[in-house]
């Protein structure tokens, strides 16, 4: 199933019904926004001659526009490649050629010179809409099979070049259907907000506030400020939206500077990096049961785990700390299994390697197979994450595989010790990283940001730490920064850490 038919069948349900927001300004019904989308789709199809199966992609902030791209390109059978919008116009040439884009939609239209795209690659304003000129109209989306590419994801890329991730409209719609299943019901009533980028996680969740007709808000700041996000909650109502874990701490504070406790929020589902359970102490005393808490990756999109709200707010249960410490239970279209470097499954309770199988694992890496092979295997995803499953398939996680340091033999997880940094009183953010000790082999260093933005004891602090964690645990070093580095999706970059590292111990010869 094309995945453009829930926006079909609900313009043709509620043809009134508001659908589309800039701030708090209506720009369309789902008449409009579907009509909108029958013309660009007619454009694509008359004007450059797309046929199903061809690329386009997007490199736009959010906007309203993006949305109405985003069903045009799926409306006529071809793919969409969101990207990051705050990568390099190379980088993003890079993704336009690796993804065979034959359109690539920007703000503004000028974003690239001639050479910097592939010959077989236009550029064009993706906030102009086309006239209609008479082009033969698409009542219908193109029909698509569910195995049919959807939405080409590009990862990151933090061990080189990025990987696009095959999704398909099956892929969408499992993924959509757990939201309302597991994460939070939907109805007509609510409103997506997308201060996080729609070329991410929050731009996956438009699917099923579609299907419901719910409305599509993008703030006039088309992106994340706390406090006009807590004002358009207050005028819009019903509010649900997707912030990373760095966000909801920004949020927090903010709200504590305004005396603002969650009014027009409905839901905030956070992901995408970890919640320490000091933030999260923080936020429910802050906003209430308004929080859940997802787990996923790209290949298995917003999709692995979930912890309801019911079990983030209940924090009289006596086992609450470690409930809330990991990542909730599977949701309903996944499997879940933990894995020993054999690819062997592991008995509860033991650390290994993640693995997922379900209706919204990806098809696999475009044009990648050796990468394709190495991460699909038996029909399981292996995420490359390291966790344990409890007696109640309670998912938590310690680390990413490759962000475990072994210090004197002795695995250390950097999520353990910003944990117990992050209780501590004076320190705002914390990421921990490994680097290269001759002795040791690796040791344990901590960057960090703290409230009054200046350093801390370095003896004290690492006192009040042994009180908390066990002697190799600690950091041998401390690196305090007024911010850490972080993508558009607010996740902090650890590569960036370690490169600075690599560069300091170089410089210091």
């Amino acid at each position: 199933m094309n995945i453009a038919n829930w926006l079909h069948d609900t313009q043709r349900r509620a043809p009134r019904r508001p659908a589309l927001f800039d701030g708090t300004e209506l720009v369309a019904d789902y008449a409009t926004f579907a009509a909108h989308v029958r013309q660009r789709a007619a454009h694509l199809v008359d004007q450059h001659g797309l046929v199903p199966g061809d690329v386009v992609a997007l490199l736009m902030k959010n906007s309203c526009d993006y949305l109405e791209l985003l069903y045009a390109i799926w409306w006529m059978g071809a793919v969409a490649v969101p990207i990051n919008a705050k990568l390099h116009p190379g980088e993003a040439a890079w993704i336009a050629d690796n993804a065979e884009a034959r359109l690539i939609f920007t703000d503004g239209g000028q974003v690239f010179s001639s050479r910097d795209l592939p010959q077989c690659c236009k550029e064009l304003d993706g906030h102009l809409l086309p006239a209609n000129r008479g082009w033969p109209t698409l009542e219908h989306p193109v029909p698509r099979q569910d195995q049919d590419l959807a939405w080409l994801f590009y990862t990151s890329g933090t061990t080189g070049r990025s990987k696009g991730v095959m999704l398909s409209h099956g892929n969408l719609v499992a993924m959509s259907l757990c939201y309302a299943t597991d994460v939070d019901a939907v109805s007509a009533d609510d409103a997506a907000v997308y201060a996080a980028p729609m070329s991410h996680g929050a731009g996956l969740y438009n699917f099923i506030h579609v299907r419901c007709g719910a409305r599509h808000v993008v703030p006039a700041s088309h992106g994340f400020d706390a406090a006009e996000l807590f004002g358009l909650a207050e005028q819009v109502g019903n509010v649900s939206l997707f912030a990373a874990p760095t966000m909801v701490k920004r949020m927090v504070e903010q709200a504590r500077r305004q005396d603002y406790h969650g009014a027009g929020i409905k839901t905030i589902v956070y992901g995408g990096g970890p919640m320490y359970l000091a933030d999260l102490r923080d936020a429910v005393d802050t906003f209430g049961p308004r929080l859940v808490q997802i787990y996923g990756q790209g290949e298995s999109p917003m999709t692995i785990s979930v912890l309801p709200r019911a079990l983030i707010a209940e924090r009289e249960r006596p086992d609450w700390a470690s409930l809330a410490a990991s990542v909730g239970h599977a949701q309903s279209c996944v499997e879940i299994r933990i894995l020993d470097t054999g690819h062997q499954p592991l008995p509860t309770g033991e650390r290994g390697e993640i693995a997922v199988r379900g209706a919204t694992v990806m098809q696999g890496y475009w044009r990648n197979p050796q990468a394709t092979r190495q991460t699909l295997v038996d029909g399981w995803l292996l995420t490359g994450d390291i966790g344990y499953l409890d007696a109640a398939g309670y998912l938590t996680l310690t680390d990413r595989s490759k962000d475990v340091i072994i210090s004197g033999g002795s695995n250390v997880y950097p999520r353990e010790v910003e944990e117990v940094l992050a209780q501590h009183p004076e320190v705002f953010e914390v990421c921990v990283v490994g680097e290269p000790d001759a002795q040791w082999g690796e040791s344990v260093v901590a960057f960090v940001v703290t409230r009054n933005g200046q350093p801390l004891d370095e003896g004290e602090l690492t006192a009040w730490f042994l009180t908390r964690m066990a002697s190799f645990k600690k950091p041998k070093k401390y690196v305090w920064r007024s911010d850490l580095p972080k993508n558009s999706y607010g996740k902090i970059l650890k590569t960036d850490l370690r490169q600075w590292l690599k560069a300091a111990s170089i410089a210091a010869l």
